[in-house]
């Protein structure tokens, strides 16, 4: 009994003050399962829309997408969000989702213009499915974090959870924490959301690519 006394005297206090639990932001979905809508491709990968509402990313061995390609969003987003995606990745395969590049992985797919690449001018988030070491491991945030080894499931679909603050980039994987930094105060998080094909042998999905930005 004197809990729930307690509990309605705090409520009033509560409502007194004028203060309300926040709901969360809605999410919102980047990409609408039907075609490239809102997404501009970078570089000479094949990136297209398969039953089923997933985003594929592919190379054309006619013109091998060297080095890179990516796939960005139109929009750019500030420093405050959460961003979620299913991915699949075939075995040997590298990939990886870029936060605040502001160059468009300008640098990256174009083999004459040298660096930075979107990992050193921004943030990437990696996604790698081959041995794993070092930065290489799914849910790194490459150069800066080293992810926890064994979560990613190999041979079927993950999904990446990645939230961003000023003054963190939390990284979640399957639903556990892998790795986290506080960010480079040189380097921005607001910028648009990219995508990467890493060579011409990767094949990548993606699916259920969402975001909620926060006040």
């Amino acid at each position: 009994m004197w809990k729930a006394t307690l509990f309605g005297v705090i409520a009033a206090v509560i409502a007194s003050c004028g203060l309300t639990a926040q709901t969360p932001p809605p999410w919102v979905d980047l990409f609408n399962g039907r075609d490239l809508a809102g997404w501009q491709v970078r570089g000479l990968g094949v990136w297209s829309v398969i039953d089923g509402g997933i985003l594929v990313g592919q190379c054309d061995p006619v013109k091998p997408c060297l080095p890179q390609s990516w796939l960005y969003t139109e929009m750019e987003f500030g420093e405050n969000f959460d961003l979620s995606l299913d991915y699949w990745l075939r075995l040997g395969g590298n990939s990886g989702v870029s936060i605040g590049d502001r160059e468009r992985a300008k640098f990256a797919i174009d083999p004459k213009a040298g660096w930075p690449t979107p990992a050193r001018s921004a943030y990437e988030v990696n996604i790698d499915n081959g041995i794993g070491g070092d930065y290489d491991i799914t849910g790194s945030i490459y150069k800066l974090a080293q992810a926890k080894a064994g979560i990613q499931r190999r041979t079927d679909w993950n999904t990446l959870f990645v939230e961003v603050r000023p003054n963190l980039i939390r990284v979640h994987l399957n639903g556990v924490v892998v790795a986290e930094h506080p960010g480079l105060p040189e380097r921005p998080k607001s910028g648009p959301i990219g995508l990467q094909l890493h060579s011409p042998e990767d094949v990548v999905m993606f699916r259920n690519i969402r975001i909620r930005e926060l006040k």
